[in-house]
């Protein structure tokens, strides 16, 4: 009887195995997560995704369902774009390239276990993990201000409903009033950005509020463009702006919200639109996976974008800490396709192409006049570095600035079908 149990027992082992077969080789496919959906991950995703034809799983975490680029966000505050025109959807790549898109949060990272938690309760296992956050902020960056005070002292550098809040504001700004920007430390997402964010302000201050004042108070030195965008304000925005330096106590800063009032070394200024932009660091989620350093950043190995801290995590975009490249979604882009390169060729045995980098930030300082600047790099053992360089010229004329401008549009275009198609 003990003999008959055993083979029974035996024989309904060896049927559960065979049975649960298929589950198990449905799963030998190598596991990618992607947390983040942006220039960075979906551009990841895509790309792990469409090249390796259905060998590995993507799975891309992305909290929100229409993603907004921060990147032109400044021309729809300056009218020349509607928000609708900025915003995506990940649709194409669920159904397109087979993508698990998972409209979550990601709240933590085993990274023993290569586990990812979700903010509803869900594990995802991973063989690599992607994890492309984009910038948090510095709280303390601004004393005064906090994330709580974010609707009544915008920082729009995270585009949607602050970019929307934020051209409001300027839009029924009294007459006369004063529009003021403190600017952010170095490094931070899009360094021309805020700059080219006070060209789209004055653009319409200029036609709806020409009395209207600007004040630009700057803890930086100098900054992206300086020239281009000082010469472009000169010619279309004369006696409209005003920026203070470091020289002028523009790195001793507080604000307070409730007053609307700026303190610049002591002196208060009554303003009647504050854009705070904090310092920045790297997106929460990087910090909760222990791959920032004391920077707040986190640091990445030039030739394949992996974190210097997890040789099975990548860091990408903003948050990554690489070298010479820019905080752009050009840049961001660019890593994807180096980082997705070096995932299929660990997990398939894809070949392994060297790492090209390059970026290109434009800005439109006024109507048809837009400026670029950009860089080829090369990864070095110590940091991705620029080889090549090239930037817009003071008095080009209108013809070529109008090419630039519209150049930008082309490869707007380009980027988010590279990203989202």
């Amino acid at each position: 009887m003990e003999l008959k149990r055993r083979t029974i027992l035996g024989s309904m082992a060896a049927g559960a195995a065979i049975l649960s077969a298929p589950a198990v080789l449905g799963q030998t496919r190598p596991r990618v997560v992607v947390i983040g959906g942006g220039s960075g991950g979906a551009t990841a995703a895509r790309y792990i995704a469409r090249d390796s034809q259905g060998a590995i799983d993507v799975t891309l975490v992305e909290p929100t369902r229409m993603y907004y680029t921060c990147y032109f966000s400044n021309l729809y505050i300056g009218g020349f774009w509607e928000l609708a025109d900025m915003g995506h959807s990940y649709g194409t790549l669920a159904a397109r390239h087979g993508i698990n898109v998972v409209h979550d949060w990601a709240v933590g990272v085993d990274r023993d276990a290569q586990t990812v938690t979700l903010a509803g309760g869900d594990t995802l296992p991973y063989d690599r993990l992607v994890i492309s956050p984009g910038i948090d902020f510095r709280e303390d960056s601004v004393p005064g201000w906090s994330v709580a005070a974010q609707n009544r002292m915008p920082h729009a550098y995270k585009a949607g409903s602050q970019s929307e809040l934020l051209k409001a504001q300027m839009e029924n700004m009294r007459e006369g009033g004063t529009y003021c920007m403190v600017a952010p430390p170095n490094p931070y997402r899009c360094p021309p950005g805020p700059y080219e964010r006070i060209s789209m302000v004055a653009h319409v201050l200029s036609e709806r509020n020409p009395t209207a004042k600007i004040l630009i108070v700057d803890p930086k030195e100098n900054f992206s463009k300086q020239g281009l965008f000082e010469d472009g304000w000169a010619r279309h925005y004369p006696g409209m702006i005003e920026r203070v330096g470091p020289d002028f106590g523009a790195d001793n800063v507080s604000v307070d919200p409730e007053a609307m009032t700026v303190s610049i070394d002591g002196v208060i200024e009554q303003v009647d639109v504050c854009n705070v932009i904090p310092g920045q660091k790297a997106g929460r989620i990087a910090e909760l996976a222990g791959i920032t350093d004391d920077s707040g950043w986190a640091p990445a190995v030039p030739a394949n974008m992996k974190s210097r801290m997890d040789d099975k995590v990548y860091i990408l975009g903003d948050a990554a800490a690489q070298g010479d490249m820019p905080k752009s979604g050009f840049s961001a882009n660019s890593q994807a396709k180096v980082a997705a390169n070096s995932i299929r060729h660990e997990l398939t045995d894809a070949r392994l192409f060297p790492a090209r980098y390059a970026n290109t930030c434009w800005s439109l300082i006024g109507t048809d006049d837009g400026v670029k600047v950009g860089a080829s790099y090369e990864a070095t053992e110590e940091k991705i570095a620029s080889v090549e360089g090239f930037i817009s010229q003071v008095g080009e004329d209108a013809d070529l600035r109008r090419q630039t401008y519209e150049e930008s549009i082309g490869w707007y275009n380009g980027i988010v079908a590279d990203m989202f198609s």
